[in-house]
């Protein structure tokens, strides 16, 4: 306190006055601590900052906890409903500066908001060097995302966007139809990772399955786009106006740095890594009932175009006895909503609970065949056939309702009599006496040879052999529970393992693209297996490593200087590969040679 108050004393009076001399001395001793005990001026501090605060749902934040002059005896996890707060890191920084110490340790966490609106972090508490420290809350601002206007996407500004298209034509209830989605990345945007559609809102349909086309190539001004068709089967549920979207997403893209100098794999060379959050405008169909006249009376609101084929078996039965009936209804249409046609007219039959599965040709799940099977049974032997089976659907093709009919199938029921007892006739002699009823009377009278037993079960070794199966078993389940936990409760090991067998398959590949001479495939596959051989050394995400990063922390564990310079090495060919296409076959398979030794040697590092 005397060091402010002197402080802000010569700072206001700027110099000293002869009445202020006595004032000196105190000055002076001051700063004689000041010089001889630098670490008392390290004040003990706490922040808390996010990167920004407004952000777009499906885009994420990171916030910061500084911690200077010490490191901090307990580290706050925040925790805001609607926002989720994830542990990503953290990172210790010591310096001097004129001969003072100055310690900053920062954690960092991944803030991913759940849904729009405002929302405050509240103030942290931290203990440094016994010192009690708050920081002041924090505001996010989570808003809605909206789709680009048609100039932003012609000037080419934007790096992803979505479209959303519905068939142009009228829908009826019950009807599945096919919308189309349209994701357009520009072509500095590389390796696109983690697509997530975060919201798909429809008012009167039911989204159903997703299936993705092809990639195509557009040019939208004067840039090119790779377009990825996405096809959403929806199945309309009511009549009126219905609509689907906004439909947002978000992904992970590598897009170019400001000086244009960096190859098409990732952020170590001048780009940067980029969540892109993406929304579409939404789309309205207009539903409209379906006719009210002419409906069969056994209609049950099937809509597509179906063919019907029926078979039954046996057809020579008893009464009583079984008959499966299977009906297979093939087509186009919503499979979900099919069900059997009823039998109203099946009275002399007791009729089981049906099965059914369904098997589709195409990725919506609107083209292909659903099996119905059940069980019947006559209940008199008065019956002579199957009676008919219809079923009824409505076409949105053509606005008509139309029939399918079985045509009764023959039936051949019996009675079920009652079967006699079986009686034995045996040889009868006329001088035969009889023989006085006895008590006992013998099965079989001449028992055969005598056969000498065996030696005990207990002395066979094949008996003794099968006795240890089950403890054998009981090991090998225990073996295999025990390392079943440990892989559970350590996500590092799990993490190397999976690695390991990642980089194994990839080692593979690398070979077979040299072999082949792909130069692009090759050099994508060896930076992934590199980003991801890096990530769990250094256990951190794969992707936020940088190569000064890499190794100065692969140093620090041990790693050879020959390591690190065909680590160099091979980052080098992975940024100079845009830049030279030629490629050799023999070359590419030198460079999967010195990533396979380099793994080697960094799986010896000690993490």
């Amino acid at each position: 306190m005397a060091k402010n108050r002197t402080t802000n004393s010569i700072r206001n009076n700027g110099v000293l006055h002869a009445a202020g001399a006595r004032l000196f001395a105190p000055v002076a001793a001051v700063l004689a601590v000041c010089l001889f005990f630098p670490f008392a001026a390290c004040a003990a501090n706490f922040t808390a900052r996010l990167d920004r605060d407004t952000i777009m749902l499906g885009e994420t934040a990171t916030l910061s906890l500084t911690f200077e002059g010490g490191q901090p005896g307990n580290v706050p996890a925040p925790q805001v409903p609607g926002l989720e707060i994830s542990n990503t890191g953290n990172s210790s920084n010591i310096s001097w500066v004129n001969g003072q110490m100055s310690t900053v340790f920062t954690v960092t966490f991944l803030v991913t908001p759940e849904q729009t609106g405002e929302f405050v972090i509240p103030g942290m508490e931290a203990d440094i060097g016994g010192q009690r420290i708050q920081t002041e809350p924090i505001k996010l601002t989570v808003n809605k995302p909206g789709s680009p206007s048609a100039s932003q996407i012609n000037s080419g500004s934007q790096i992803a966007f979505m479209r959303f298209n519905l068939p142009d034509k009228k829908v009826y209830p019950g009807e599945m139809i096919a919308g189309q989605l349209q994701i357009f990345f520009r072509d500095d945007a590389q390796n696109p990772q983690g697509l997530q559609l975060t919201a798909m809102p429809a008012d009167g349909f039911t989204v159903g399955k997703m299936s993705q086309g092809s990639t195509e190539r557009a040019r939208i001004g004067d840039h090119m786009y790779s377009v990825v068709p996405i096809s959403v089967a929806l199945t309309a549920v009511k009549t009126g106006t219905l609509s689907v979207g906004p439909i947002s997403a978000s992904v992970l893209v590598f897009v170019n740095g400001e000086n244009g100098n960096w190859g098409p794999f990732g952020g170590f060379f001048g780009g940067q890594q980029k969540q892109v959050t993406m929304s579409t405008d939404p789309v309205s169909a207009t539903s409209v009932p379906l006719p009210s006249i002419n409906v069969p009376p056994d209609f049950n609101g099937a809509v597509g175009d179906y063919t019907m084929t029926v078979n039954a078996g046996p057809t020579n039965i008893a009464v009583g006895d079984p008959v499966t009936v299977r009906v297979k209804i093939s087509g186009r249409g919503s499979f979900d909503s099919l069900s059997l046609p009823s039998h109203t007219d099946w009275h002399d039959f007791k009729i089981f609970t049906p099965t059914s599965k369904t098997e589709t040709s195409d990725g919506l799940g609107d083209e292909g065949s659903k099996t119905f099977e059940e069980i019947v049974t006559p209940e008199n032997a008065n019956i002579h056939e199957l009676p008919p089976i219809s079923f009824s659907f409505f076409n949105p093709d053509d606005g008509n309702y139309h029939t399918l009919t079985q045509q009764a199938m023959p039936l051949l029921v019996t009675s079920a009599g009652v079967t006699p007892i079986p009686t034995v006739a045996g040889a009868k002699t006329e001088n035969q006496t009889p023989q006085p009823p006895q008590d006992i009377v013998s099965i079989r009278e001449n028992l055969g040879a005598l056969a000498q037993a065996g030696s005990p079960l207990i002395t066979r070794p094949a008996f003794l052999a099968l006795q240890s199966v089950p403890v054998i078993a009981f090991v090998t389940a225990l073996v295999w529970r025990r390392r079943t936990d440990n892989l559970a409760n350590n996500p590092r090991l799990r993490r190397r393992l999976a690695v390991q067998q990642l980089v194994a398959s990839g080692l593979d590949d690398l070979n077979k693209f040299a072999a082949e001479n792909k130069s692009n495939e090759f050099f994508a596959t060896l930076f992934r297996l590199l980003q991801e051989e890096l990530g769990e050394r250094l256990d951190c995400p794969a992707i936020s490593i940088t190569e000064a990063d890499a190794d100065e922390r692969l140093a620090a564990m041990g790693a050879k200087p020959e390591t690190l310079n065909s680590l160099r090495e091979l980052f080098q060919a992975c940024n100079q590969a845009r830049y030279a296409q030629v490629q050799t076959s023999q070359g590419l398979s030198a460079l999967a040679s010195k990533f396979k030794n380099t793994v080697s040697e960094l799986q010896e590092l000690n993490a």
